[in-house]
């Protein structure tokens, strides 16, 4: 009888072995380029929500998550494509985490997502040009719009007294949608933009640029581009030949890469970026401390990737399905329950339990680690640290 049962036993594990699927998910993400520093702690932590996923085993159908990186470069277009498409056709992707920088997202998801039926969920891509977009129901953020960041950098710029700004921005979609973001709500308000110039990354050199800044004036010289090209060098070109010495910085030059590139001169220099100060964003904080592979969770848009991998996992499980058509309807439901907020709340290292409550018929309302809240057209409402940098730290003023 024992060897009966133990027979019975190996032939069931053998049985659930087999109804197994490994669900892909794609990571696509600038691993190269100009914000590089911070996508080692993103992918982190969209591996670890798909870790979780799976140790979980509550997943439907025997789903075993596992995460693809691609590299799409933040502003190489073709490349980008490329990448998306190897995860799509070779790889075979159900959903893709990405991308990350507004101008290759739009690329990738005209050519690569729509054409292919995927869905991104993009942690971090901000162009307001996103929110008009045809994306087929396909695409969605868990970061904010840069028409919200605008109206946050000029309310700042206003409170602290600052009359008029030199602007430059990278020659990106990302800078230039924000840039004029930037000038029209700080116009609005009575502030005067001297210059509002483009410069392209990858450059050497940034004399020429900071000449033409310098010779409009400005109090402050807000740099709406990239931490770890176009964007530090002209804050270093601006520092070596004294045309400004305080600088506005928005999401995209966030990072500690930044302060120590450029050292104590930074001081003073002051910004947001998009944060949550939930209860959520502490949980992740010290979960990222403590994973087998630590990560830094409040490095910019590491809770947002966090949060847009367990958005298309916990979309699958309510859809019953990894067909990214049937289960891109599910995603805002998950992000932000029934009307009547009669939802369970799940928050990081909850992944589980909502994968559970899915399945068991009873709603969720996915708070994760940025507060997560989809409006219009798929994409967050967003809450953002306003931050001043003091002795190469950037410390939190308040959130807005």
């Amino acid at each position: 009888m024992k060897k009966l049962l133990l027979a019975s036993a190996a032939t069931a594990l053998m049985a659930g072995a087999a109804s197994a699927e490994d669900v892909k998910i794609g990571i696509l993400i600038g691993f190269t380029g100009p914000i590089e520093s911070l996508t080692g702690s993103m992918a982190a932590a969209a591996e670890l929500a798909m870790a979780e996923a799976d140790a979980s085993g509550k997943a439907l159908n025997g789903w075993n998550f596992v995460p693809v990186r691609a590299d799409d470069t933040c502003v190489d277009a073709a490349a980008a494509q490329s990448a998306a498409e190897r995860l799509v056709t070779a790889e075979g992707v159900k959903g893709i985490i990405g991308g990350d920088c507004s101008g290759v997202t739009r690329a990738v998801l005209q050519n690569v997502a729509r054409p292919n039926g995927i869905v991104m969920v993009s942690p971090s891509a901000t162009s307001p040009a996103l929110s008009t977009d045809e994306d087929d129901g396909l695409f969605f953020r868990t970061s904010p719009s840069d028409a919200r960041e605008g109206e946050v950098m000029a309310d700042i710029l206003t409170e602290k007294g600052i009359k008029s700004i030199a602007l430059t921005y990278s020659n990106s979609d990302y800078g230039k949608g924000l840039a004029e973001a930037i000038a029209a709500a700080y116009t609005a308000k009575g502030g005067v933009v001297t210059i509002n110039a483009a410069h392209d990354d990858g450059k050497a050199d940034y004399s020429a640029e900071v000449a033409a800044l310098a010779s409009a004036g400005g109090e402050v010289l807000v740099v709406a581009g990239y931490l770890d090209q176009g964007g530090k060098g002209v804050i270093q070109a601006a520092l070596d030949t004294g045309a400004f010495t305080t600088f506005g910085l928005p999401g995209g030059m966030v990072g500690d890469s930044l302060p120590v590139a450029i050292g104590p001169a930074l001081n003073g220099s002051f910004g947001q970026v998009a944060q949550s100060d939930s209860p959520g964003a502490a949980t992740l904080v010290e979960i990222g401390k403590a994973a087998a592979v630590p990560f830094d969770a409040a490095s910019p848009y590491t809770m947002e990737s966090y949060d847009a991998a367990a958005l298309i996992m916990l979309a699958m499980q309510a859809a019953n399905s990894t067909d990214p058509k049937v289960y891109a309807g599910k995603i805002m439901e998950i992000a932000n329950g029934p009307a009547d907020g009669s939802g369970v709340k799940i928050m990081p290292g909850e992944i589980g339990k909502g994968l559970e409550l899915i399945a068991a018929g009873t709603a969720i309302n996915y708070e994760g680690a940025s507060g997560v809240n989809l409006i219009g057209p798929g994409e967050s409402a967003g809450r953002y640290r306003q931050f001043e940098i003091k002795d190469g730290k950037y410390e939190t003023v308040i959130f807005r």
